[in-house]
C-alpha cells in the first residue's frame, strides 16, 4: 500500500517508517503543505496521513484543495486539537478520519487499512484502462482489444501497480517494495517478470504499451500520453 504523508515532525516521520515499512507499505514524505499537495497530484497513493499544523498552508485548507481538485484518496488527519468543533472542522474540510495526538501506531495502521478496504470496495468494480488494454480489479481478468489474456500472479500484480499508476514512471526499486516488500528479489527476478508481461500484453498487437525507461523504471501508457 503507498501512503503520502504529510507532516512537518521528521522524529514522527521516522517513526512511521520504521513502523508501517517493514510490514510492506511504501512511504511517501513531504514536511510542508506545498510540496505535500504537489506529490499528491503528481502520483497516485491509496491513502494520505495529513498533519494539520503545517509550515506555508494550514492542513485543513490543503484538504479542502484536494478535495476541490477531484482527489477521492482517504485521509487520515493528525493534529493535537481534540475538541468536537476541531473534529468537525476536519470532517467539513475532507478528511475520512481523524487520530489524536499522541496516537498509537497500531491504531494509525488499523485506521489507515480500514479507509483504504472502505475505498476499494467502493471502487473495485470499475475496470482500469490504457488504450485497448483492460484490467478488472474485481475479478482481476485482463483483456486486450477485446482477447482475454492469462497472467501469472507476479506479472498480473506488476499490471495492476503499474494501470493504476498510468502513465506515471513507476521506479524498478518502488515496483520491487510494493510487490515484495522488504524480502527483496534478485536482480533478474522483476526484469524476468516484466518479460513475461511485455509478452502477454504487447508482443501479439501492432503498438505496445509497457516501456522500459532507462535509469528510471517503468510505464505503461497510450502513445498519445508518452511525452519525448
Amino acid at each position: 500500500m503507498y501512503i503520502l504523508v504529510i507532516e512537518d515532525n521528521p522524529d514522527l516521520v521516522a517513526n512511521l517508517y520504521d513502523y508501517l515499512e517493514p510490514k510492506g507499505y511504501v512511504l511517501d514524505a513531504a514536511y510542508d503543505a506545498r510540496t505535500g499537495l504537489q506529490f499528491a497530484s503528481d502520483k497516485s497513493f491509496d491513502a494520505i496521513v495529513l498533519d494539520l499544523t503545517l509550515p506555508g498552508l494550514d492542513g485543513l485548507e490543503l484538504c479542502r484543495q484536494l478535495r476541490d481538485s477531484g482527489s477521492n484518496t482517504p485521509v487520515l488527519m493528525l493534529t493535537a486539537r481534540d475538541t468536537l468543533d476541531a473534529k468537525l472542522e476536519g470532517f467539513s474540510a475532507g478528511a475520512d478520519d481523524y487520530l489524536v495526538k499522541p496516537f498509537a501506531l497500531q491504531e494509525l495502521e488499523a485506521r489507515l487499512r480500514a479507509l483504504i478496504r472502505r475505498a476499494r470496495c467502493d471502487h473495485e468494480h470499475e475496470a482500469l484502462s490504457v488504450a485497448d488494454l483492460v484490467f478488472d480489479p474485481e475479478t482481476l481478468s485482463v483483456r486486450r482489444a477485446g482477447q482475454p489474456i492469462t497472467l501469472p500472479p507476479i506479472p498480473l500484480k506488476i499490471l495492476a501497480l503499474l494501470i493504476r499508476q498510468s502513465p506515471r514512471v513507476v521506479p524498478r526499486r518502488e515496483l520491487e517494495r510494493r510487490i515484495w516488500g522488504n524480502e527483496r528479489p534478485d536482480s533478474d527476478s522483476l526484469r524476468t517478470h516484466l518479460h513475461v508481461l511485455r509478452s502477454a500484453i504487447d508482443k501479439p498487437f501492432e503498438t505496445h504499451l509497457l516501456r522500459t525507461i532507462h535509469g528510471m523504471g517503468y510505464q505503461l501508457a497510450a502513445p498519445d500520453e508518452i511525452q519525448d
